[in-house]
């Protein structure tokens, strides 16, 4: 089999933590308008998009929906599960807001050892940063560790100790740190970190380079170690531990709210925290933090919204060639978070990439004759691996209409062209077909 390839190689270089581009939180989408525009014509949709959808090329299963009935518009194979690279993540995002609440945020703590020391204690937030604030980073401030060192030095002064020892507790994620279903080249080539429960800047070794620690616990300890020492009480980094459950807090932070994150990793495909989210699902659904039981979770969570049908997923991100999703299974969970009866998955919609303006979505995509109709209309999360692309989201057509879709093509082994999925978007955004 090719190489694959995730979603995050179509930047040449990796953004910094601080400094990714900004959630669009600010850009407007509509709630449903149940009766605003008259309904499409299944037979009009079809004759605009089976010419699109057939020819050369690897082939493409399909569907569009009306994402106010669910009636099916168009269906080419669309029950037919297919790998659905990174638009895995709109399970991830739903299942996340729905089990875990949209305001849920991720504390990283330090508490008093068992034997004098200090234990650094994640909960899973992979955007916690050692580096300064940036007033043009666009996003909620994320965790500080230089915060989390403050607090945990005055707390330690007051009780006048001034020397001490940071172990690391990761407990909160169980078995390995990555997907045995995932191909070996992804760590080395830093497409995700070492799947953690306390990492700082995802594990970069550099924030603004693509490579990764190897053991993201131990870096993130003997970080915050040297943090410490800045603040006035010298401190070395220790072991891994757990702490003591009645242990006596020293300092606390948490994350921006899950429907930042998912807003953030939704535009960007950002791994790390696609991961980190599935990951809570597991928490929140008293589940070992696992992948296996990150994903059982998920479909859990998805079963009880009645979505789960032609989902089967062994990671968050999407990085896994084995997760198979059909496209009518996308649809359906698109339309479950655009619709007004689900306010808490909105996140989900809006962090979809704007086509032709942001994200995965951003130029040169949209902006050429053949797709430009669906430039500031479609809003879609990208799938990409080597032989593998697919597209999910929602447009408003000609008429006003609020429409679902998911385009998936390739096999894994042919050459795939991601511009005859922005044709067929394209198609659905212009058509009058009501």
């Amino acid at each position: 089999m090719a190489k694959l390839t995730p979603d995050r190689h179509l930047s040449p270089q990796p953004p910094s933590v601080a400094a990714r581009d900004p959630l669009r939180t600010s850009v407007s989408v509509p709630a449903v308008d149940l009766v605003a525009a008259r309904p499409a014509n299944a037979a009009a949709v079809a004759a605009r998009l089976a010419p699109l959808a057939g020819g050369r090329g690897a082939p493409i299963n399909a569907v569009v929906i009306d994402a106010v009935t669910r009636r099916t518009l168009f269906d080419l194979r669309a029950d037919r599960p297919a790998t659905p690279a990174s638009t895995t993540k709109l399970v991830t995002a739903v299942a996340v807001l729905a089990a875990a609440g949209p305001g849920h945020r991720i504390t990283t703590r330090v508490v008093r050892g068992g034997d004098g020391g200090i234990v650094l204690v994640g909960g899973g937030d992979p955007t916690l940063t050692a580096l300064p604030p940036s007033p043009e980073a666009g996003h909620p401030p994320y965790a500080s560790l230089a915060d989390l060192a403050r607090q945990t030095a005055t707390a330690l002064k007051a009780s006048g100790v001034t020397q001490v020892r940071v172990d690391y507790d990761a407990s909160a994620y169980q078995g390995p740190r990555a997907a045995a279903t995932w191909k070996p080249n992804y760590l080395p080539d830093g497409e995700v970190a070492p799947v953690s429960a306390l990492t700082v800047d995802e594990g970069r070794v550099d924030p603004t380079r693509p490579e990764r620690v190897t053991d993201p616990p131990a870096v993130a300890a003997a970080s915050f170690a040297r943090l410490l020492s800045r603040n006035g009480v010298a401190a070395k980094s220790g072991r891994g531990t757990v702490a003591p459950k009645d242990a006596q807090t020293l300092g606390a932070v948490r994350s921006p709210p899950v429907s930042a994150l998912v807003e953030h990793l939704m535009t960007d495909s950002d791994n790390d925290v696609a991961e980190a989210m599935a990951r809570q699902v597991a928490v929140k659904r008293g589940l070992p933090a696992s992948f296996a039981s990150s994903a059982q979770a998920v479909l859990q969570v998805l079963s009880e919204l009645g979505v789960a049908e032609g989902v089967l997923v062994h990671d968050g991100s999407g990085l896994s060639p084995h997760n198979r999703i059909s496209p009518i299974a996308l649809a359906r969970i698109v339309s479950l978070a655009a619709s007004p009866e689900h306010p808490e998955l909105r996140a989900a919609i809006t962090g979809l990439p704007v086509a032709g303006f942001s994200g995965t979505l951003g130029p040169p995509r949209y902006t050429v004759p053949s797709s430009r109709a669906g430039a500031g209309v479609v809003r879609a999360k990208t799938g990409t691996l080597s032989g593998v692309s697919t597209l999910a989201g929602v447009a408003h057509d000609a008429d006003g209409r609020l429409l679902a879709f998911a385009f998936m093509a390739g096999d894994g082994k042919s050459v795939v062209d991601p511009g005859r999925l922005d044709r067929l978007a394209a198609a659905v955004a212009a058509c009058g077909c009501g």
